[in-house]
């Protein structure tokens, strides 16, 4: 069975879990970026967690069916029409052969997630069918999906079709949003009060947000403790000898703008970081619509683990109420 799109939409990919294992040779994880969403819209319809869903990035796409399915679509609040008659999100529902798959207009958000029951089984590139496109890896011949495109969909397994997610387990970013920020190797780098000043202000998403990364406006400008700058490091003194970045990486060029790093992001480079938003967080951004207000709160190793192990409750939640 394939799926046929009609429209794109603004820019939808294939993605699943992403392809860890290569970010020591410049090829970063993909996948998801809110990875949350796609495993519960996997769990809806009985798919493995992992499974290649579509990710659809503020209007979603145009889908004709050639088979029945069971479809969900979680994430971002976009709302679902099946031949034009809306549906509910997060929701396991029955489309049938010959039958369109469209959306309305965003209501909160940023990414929904449209899955499958037998998943999308395009080829796999380094273990992942997740869409890189710098990289030409993965998607649809290493790029988004485009009109006319047809989708091979994989075998489904039984799933009861009407059971849905309760509206206390659908994790979305509150307004102001919060993300919590471990400080890493380079924090000694800002004076006291210019670390103080970046989790006291309030900062807005601005428009450069892509699956790279996400930068942030509107706080006050870091300053920095005076050194003389090593050899390779360059004069600003927000530039480092190269050094690795971790998924979440806080960069801050001249020390005026923070950017998130985020699933296709480099994976090193010469600015110094911050820290890093902790891994609980990540799914988050990905949410976030530019000129949203955020603020960074900072938390140490211990309440990053409690992050990731609520975060992990709430996935245990779906399991057991979907068995």
């Amino acid at each position: 069975m394939t799926l046929r799109v009609l429209n794109p939409g603004l820019s939808t990919s294939i993605q699943d879990l992403g392809r860890p294992g290569y970010f020591h040779l410049g090829i970063p994880m993909s996948g998801a970026m809110d990875r949350f969403a796609l495993r519960a819209a996997n769990l809806l319809v009985g798919n493995d967690e992992g499974a290649a869903c579509l990710e659809a990035v503020f209007i979603g796409p145009e889908i004709e069916f050639t088979k029945n399915v069971v479809i969900a679509v979680t994430g971002a609040e976009l709302p679902v029409k099946i031949d034009n008659e809306e549906c509910e999100t997060w929701t396991a529902l029955e489309v049938k052969a010959g039958q369109k798959l469209s959306f309305g207009f965003l209501k909160a958000g940023a990414r929904a997630y449209i899955s499958v029951a037998g998943g999308i089984t395009t080829p796999m590139a380094l273990g992942s069918r997740s869409t890189y496109p710098i990289g030409a890896l993965g998607g649809v011949d290493g790029r988004p999906i485009a009109k006319g495109d047809e989708l091979p969909v994989g075998e489904a397994s039984s799933v009861k079709v009407g059971c849905s997610i309760s509206d206390s387990l659908r994790r979305g970013p509150a307004t102001p949003a919060t993300l919590r920020v471990l400080p890493g190797l380079y924090w000694h780098r800002i004076t006291e009060a210019a670390g103080n000043g970046f989790f006291d202000d309030e900062w807005t998403v601005a428009p450069e947000a892509d699956r790279m990364g996400y930068r942030f406006k509107g706080g006050t400008p870091l300053e920095f403790v005076d050194r003389d700058q090593p050899f390779g490091a360059g004069a600003d003194p927000s530039n480092i000898v190269d050094g690795c970045y971790s998924y979440g990486s806080i960069q801050v060029p001249g020390g005026k703008e923070p950017i998130v790093l985020h699933r296709d992001a480099v994976s090193g480079g010469g600015y110094f970081t911050l820290g890093a938003i902790v891994s609980a967080d990540m799914d988050l951004i990905g949410q976030l619509q530019p000129h949203m207000p955020v603020n960074f709160e900072c938390v140490d190793m211990a309440g990053a683990l409690v992050a990731r192990q609520d975060r992990q409750n709430m996935l245990n939640k779906i399991r057991k109420g979907l068995e």
